[in-house]
């Protein structure tokens, strides 16, 4: 299998060469340049495609790590709110002076937001709904912090595809419960990892519309000239707004 590609990356704006780390899997597909990786890119183009105007837009972005689409949200955006979870601190703490690029952010649990109503434009996160204990929960105060007309924006692996999908672990008075083998994920403010709580199938769209009250589209991007290409990733943009009258 062809381990390197030759392309041109849409975050760090420059050709260069793409690198699988797994040789088994296009998900581990680098930029060698800015070191991002395909659902980096491909929510990316997403952004620059569904929203040109983002710089000027009131942005939350949840759970911002160290990657490259924080970075640049974190400094190009006018007005950009970045929030994480730390069960060991009081919801609506601002903490500052962070290693992390958004410098500072707010403690906030996605799924009972201390944020109003009607405050942002965008709510952008990357690879967190595969984490939430309440998706659905999230979704639905997702909805309530956005504008009329606002939207959300997110990468989620999708790897059950066709098949529905299926909880991991949940909570229960309090208490983790595995319904399944536990599995972590890289967590931007804990080494223990976050670990997965859903394993997510196509019906994703159905489950946060009825949740929410948005109407959502996934996508899926594939552009090996662009470093793009993932088999379970896809982008989803839910819009706060009603579906499109074609009467």
């Amino acid at each position: 299998m062809q381990t390197t590609f030759a392309g041109h990356c849409v975050l760090c704006e420059n050709d260069t060469t793409f690198e699988l780390k797994d040789s088994k899997t296009y998900r581990s597909m680098q930029c060698i340049r800015c070191g991002s990786v395909s659902r980096n890119r491909a929510l990316w183009f997403a952004l620059n495609r569904a929203f040109p105007k983002w710089r000027q837009l009131v942005i939350h972005e949840s759970s911002p790590g160290w990657d490259i689409v924080s970075r640049r949200l974190a400094v190009e955006c006018t007005h950009y709110v970045a929030s994480q979870y730390e069960d060991d601190l009081p919801l609506g703490h601002l903490v500052t002076g962070t290693k992390l690029p958004c410098k500072k952010y707010q403690v906030e649990n996605l799924e009972k937001q201390t944020f109003k109503e009607n405050m942002f434009d965008l709510v952008i996160t990357q690879d967190v709904f595969e984490h939430v204990f309440d998706p659905l929960a999230a979704i639905a105060d997702i909805a309530r912090t956005l504008k009329p007309g606002g939207s959300t924006l997110m990468s989620v692996p999708v790897v059950r595809r066709f098949n529905s999908s299926r909880r991991r672990a949940r909570l229960v008075d309090g208490k983790i419960e595995h319904l399944l083998e536990p599995e972590y994920h890289g967590n931007p403010v804990s080494g223990d990892g976050a670990l997965v709580t859903v394993d997510w199938g196509y019906d994703i769209s159905s489950q946060l519309s009825n949740a929410s009250g948005m109407y959502f589209v996934m996508q899926t991007f594939e552009n090996m000239d662009l470093g793009i290409r993932d088999e379970c990733n896809q982008i989803l943009i839910g819009y706060k707004a009603p579906l499109p009258d074609i009467n």
